[in-house]
C-alpha cells in the first residue's frame, strides 16, 4: 500500500460518483490527509441493489479525518454541477482537483443498444465528464496545483475493443479525448490526466456484470486510490498522461501487489482495452484469436470430427468412434441437467460456433426437463452465444472463464445479459465432469 505524506491536507477535491465504489476509495484515501471532498454523487436515498448514499460516504470520510461536502449531482444535468460547484466554492474557498468518475456502462452490440442506453453512456461519460470539467476550470486555475484526473483508458484502436461494445468504448474514449485536449489547452495552469486499472476491480458494477465468483479475479478499490493519491500529489508539469494503476505503483517503489487482491494468489482478470496477454489457467493469450488453441484441441482431442448428429450417438458408436469435443461436452450437459436448472434458470441459449467444429448447438433450461444437442432450440433463444468450438469446450471445461472471454473478445453475446451470467454459474457446478 501506498503510505498517505499529508500533501492534501487542505485541498478541496471534487469527485464524481463518489457516493461509493473507485469514487469513494479515492476520497478516502484524500481524507485521511484531511482534505476537503465534494462528494457529486445521484445517490441520496438509499438504492435497493447498491450500498451506500452521499450521506454515508460523507460519513465514512469525516471518520477518516477528512471533511465532506455531499451534492445532489446527476452529471447529466448541467445545472445541478453548476450548483455543486457554486457550494464548493462557498463552502471551501475554491476547488484544487476534479475527479471525473461517475460512468455508465452497457456491453451491448450495436443493434442491441437501446437508444436510451446510448445517450445515458454519452451523457455521463463525455458530456458529463466535459461540463463537470468546464465548470471546475475557472476555480482550478487559481489553485497553486491543481489536476483533473478522468478515469478513463489509454485509447487502443485495436477493433477487438471496439466489435462487442461499440457505444461504450466510443464513450470511455471519448473521456480520454477530454484529457488529450484540455492537457494541451491548460498545459502551465492545470494537469490533466487519466488513470486506468490494469485489472478488473471489485465493485457493485463488477458484481452486477460478473455475476456471483467474480470477485476473486478482481483487486480491491485500494489499488486505484492508491495510485490517484500518487497522481494528485504530483506538480501540475506532471499532464497529459494516461496512467495503468500497477504500473504507476512499480514505478513508485510498491512491491507487494497481493495487497491488493481481493482473493491474493487468484488469477486476476485484464481490464477493457488493454492488450494484456493473458488466461484463465496460464495467463498467456493470443492477441486476435485462438488459432493455434484451436489446433492444438484438435490434436489433443485425437478424434475424428463428428457431424451434427454425433450429440446423439448411441454408446456403441461412441466407444468405436469417440465424439468431438464438442459432442462430448453437449453428451456430459444433456445428462447434467437437472430440474434445479431448469427452474433456476428459466432461459434458452444458442451457441453459433466457428472453427473446427462449426455450427449451431443449444441449451433449454424453460422447457419441461430441459434439453441439449446440436441444431436451433425447440423455442426461441432467450441468448445466442458467438465463439470459436476451440474457446467454447475451454469454457465448458474451466479453463476459460465466460466473462474474461467477453472482455477479451473471444465471446460475443446478443440477448438477456441476466441469463448470461446465469449460466457461467451453472458452468462452475458442471466443470467437474467435464
Amino acid at each position: 500500500m501506498l503510505p498517505n505524506t499529508g500533501k492534501l491536507a487542505g485541498c478541496t477535491l471534487f469527485i464524481t460518483g463518489a457516493s461509493r465504489g473507485i469514487g469513494k476509495a479515492i476520497a478516502l484515501k484524500a481524507a485521511k490527509d484531511g482534505a476537503n471532498i465534494v462528494i457529486a454523487a445521484k445517490t441520496a436515498e438509499p438504492h435497493p441493489r447498491l450500498a451506500g448514499t452521499i450521506y454515508t460516504a460523507a460519513a465514512e470520510i469525516e471518520a477518516a479525518g477528512g471533511k465532506a461536502l455531499p451534492c445532489i449531482v446527476n452529471v447529466r444535468e448541467e445545472q445541478q454541477i453548476i450548483n455543486a460547484v457554486e457550494k464548493a466554492v462557498k463552502t471551501f474557498g475554491g476547488i484544487d482537483i476534479l475527479v471525473n468518475n461517475a460512468s455508465a456502462i452497457s456491453l451491448t452490440g450495436t443493434l442491441e443498444t437501446e437508444t436510451k442506453k446510448v445517450n445515458l453512456m454519452m451523457d455521463v461519460n463525455v458530456r458529463g465528464t466535459y461540463l463537470t470539467s468546464k465548470t471546475c476550470l475557472p476555480h482550478l486555475r487559481k489553485s497553486r496545483n491543481p489536476h483533473i484526473l478522468n478515469l478513463s483508458p489509454p485509447m487502443n484502436l485495436n477493433p477487438m475493443w471496439f466489435k462487442n461494445h461499440c457505444a461504450y468504448t466510443i464513450s470511455k474514449y471519448g473521456m480520454s479525448m477530454c484529457v488529450l485536449g484540455m492537457a494541451e489547452e491548460f498545459r502551465g495552469e492545470v494537469a490533466v490526466n487519466a488513470l486506468w486499472p490494469k485489472t478488473a476491480i471489485h465493485t457493485a458494477a463488477m458484481d452486477m456484470l460478473g455475476g456471483s465468483g467474480i470477485e476473486k479475479q478482481c483487486r480491491k478499490t485500494d489499488i486505484l486510490a492508491d495510485a490517484a493519491y500518487c497522481i494528485l500529489t504530483k506538480p501540475k508539469s506532471f499532464t497529459g498522461n494516461f496512467i495503468i494503476d500497477e504500473v504507476l505503483l512499480r514505478e513508485e517503489g510498491v512491491k507487494d501487489f497481493d495487497v491488493y487482491a481481493v482473493a491474493p494468489g487468484h488469477p486476476l482478470m485484464p481490464d477493457f482495452f488493454l492488450d494484456v496477454e493473458t488466461d484463465v489457467t496460464a495467463m498467456k493469450q493470443e492477441r486476435y484469436g485462438a488459432s493455434q488453441a484451436v489446433k492444438e484441441e484438435k490434436k489433443l482431442s485425437g478424434s475424428q470430427r463428428e457431424g451434427p448428429d454425433g450429440a446423439k450417438a448411441s454408446a456403441e458408436s461412441a466407444s468405436a468412434k469417440p465424439l468431438s469435443p464438442v459432442a462430448e461436452t453437449f453428451r456430459v450437459i444433456q445428462g447434467a441437467i437437472s430440474e434445479e436448472y431448469v427452474r433456476t434458470t428459466q432461459g434458452v441459449f444458442q451457441f453459433e460456433l466457428s472453427g473446427d467444429e462449426e455450427g449451431t448447438w443449444y441449451i433449454d433450461l424453460k422447457t419441461d426437463g430441459g434439453s441439449a444437442g446440436s441444431g436451433k432450440p425447440p423455442v426461441t433463444a432467450d441468448v445466442v452465444m458467438s465463439m470459436s468450438s476451440a474457446d467454447f469446450v475451454k469454457m465448458f471445461t474451466g479453463k476459460l472463464k465466460p466473462t474474461l472471454a467477453f472482455m477479451s473478445g473471444k465471446l460475443r453475446i446478443k440477448g438477456n445479459m441476466a441469463l448470461a451470467i446465469k449460466l457461467e454459474k451453472m458452468l462452475t457446478q458442471l466443470n467437474s465432469k467435464l
